[in-house]
């Protein structure tokens, strides 16, 4: 499978190293065979159709700051554009940085891989947020394979657990845990008994948190996994506008203690039950929802199964990679069957 890799931060680079680290039980146990054939990051893109060598690409990036710093395959100059119409892969794979305003330049990528024949796999939560109904129709139009797994819960199985595992039931309503960063916040404040803004900063030293984290204090990157949720799992068809968001910013310790001695822990929760709301909510010390540090977790209300609750681990660069291997290999089972058909 010849692949384009669009971004090459924390996930594309743990991606990169998933694939050598793996290669000889891809190919052994699954039959994969994954050929990057061109890197795009902020300064510029690395090309080579016969396959670039990401040990190299990895060094060059981490000495050079940019895979266009390759003195055989680098191009400063040529568009990701051009990249993504012109060189022949099967799959794209977007995990460039989260733009929750526009969905840009990320959106406009995956129109673009759809329109050129290729299947796309994205962990960025930006396009989804924004225009998941649009962008599943514009694949289905295009007759490729759009997958995005490692967008919500990271390397933890929540989209396929609900679409696959309660395949055939019908899901109520979802509520749950959906920002690790959050989670770890209200936990150190129950636990450690001190304030948000100490907890924030420990957060941010310990790198849950980034240095302007108002994407997961105020809500914002939960109601975006929620809407995906809302439209790959319950067939609705929403956008981060029809959410009501509600942040932990103004969560005091005070608050923490009088929910504890009411046996309850502080939890930021996304649900999708008539309506779409993220919000702070007391929680039973009981419930499956009551976990702590940086886990999500989800609990699924279907019609006959009843409540089913997945936890996991909700961020991080090789769990998010794990996870698009995942919607990768989907992808090559899926073109095999068609092959076959």
């Amino acid at each position: 499978m010849r692949i384009i890799l669009i971004g090459f931060g924390v996930v594309g680079q743990s991606l990169a190293k998933l694939f050598i680290k793996r290669e000889t039980e891809l190919s052994s146990l699954y039959g994969f065979r994954p050929k990057v054939v061109a890197i795009a990051d902020k300064g510029g893109i690395a090309v080579n159709q016969r396959g670039l060598d990401l040990q190299r690409m990895l060094l060059i990036k981490a000495e050079k700051g940019t895979v266009a710093a390759d003195n055989e395959y680098g191009n400063s100059k040529m568009s990701v554009f051009d990249l993504i119409e012109s060189l022949e892969a099967e799959v794209l794979v977007e995990v460039s940085p989260t733009n929750v305003k526009d969905g840009e330049p990320a959106l406009s990528y995956i129109k673009s891989a759809f329109k050129a024949g290729k299947s796309v796999v994205t962990s960025n939560k930006g396009p989804l947020a924004l225009a998941l109904p649009a962008l599943i129709e514009l694949a289905e139009h295009n007759n490729v394979y759009f997958r995005f797994s490692g967008s919500v819960g990271a390397g933890t199985p929540i989209l396929e657990f609900a679409k696959r595992c309660l395949h055939g039931d019908r899901i109520i309503s979802v509520r749950g845990i959906l920002n690790g960063t959050t989670n770890y916040i209200l936990t150190e404040m129950a636990e450690g008994r001190v304030s948000f803004e100490e907890a924030l900063q420990k957060a941010k030293q310990l790198g849950y948190a980034e240095s302007d984290p108002s994407m997961d204090i105020d809500g914002i990157d939960a109601a975006c996994k929620l809407v995906i949720l809302a439209n790959w799992v319950m067939g609705k068809r929403v956008t981060l506008k029809d959410v009501s968001i509600r942040g932990i910013r103004g969560i005091s310790l005070k608050d923490i203690e009088a929910a504890a001695r009411e046996g309850c822990t502080i939890k930021l929760i996304g649900s999708v039950n008539g309506r779409l709301e993220v919000k702070p909510e007391k929680i039973p010390r009981n419930s499956p929802l009551s976990v702590g540090g940086t886990l999500n977790a989800v609990t699924f209300y279907s019609e006959f199964a009843g409540e089913q609750t997945i936890i996991g681990r909700g961020a991080g660069g090789i769990e998010t990679a794990s996870a698009i291997l995942r919607d990768l290999l989907d992808i090559k089972q899926e073109l095999a069957t068609k092959l076959l058909s």
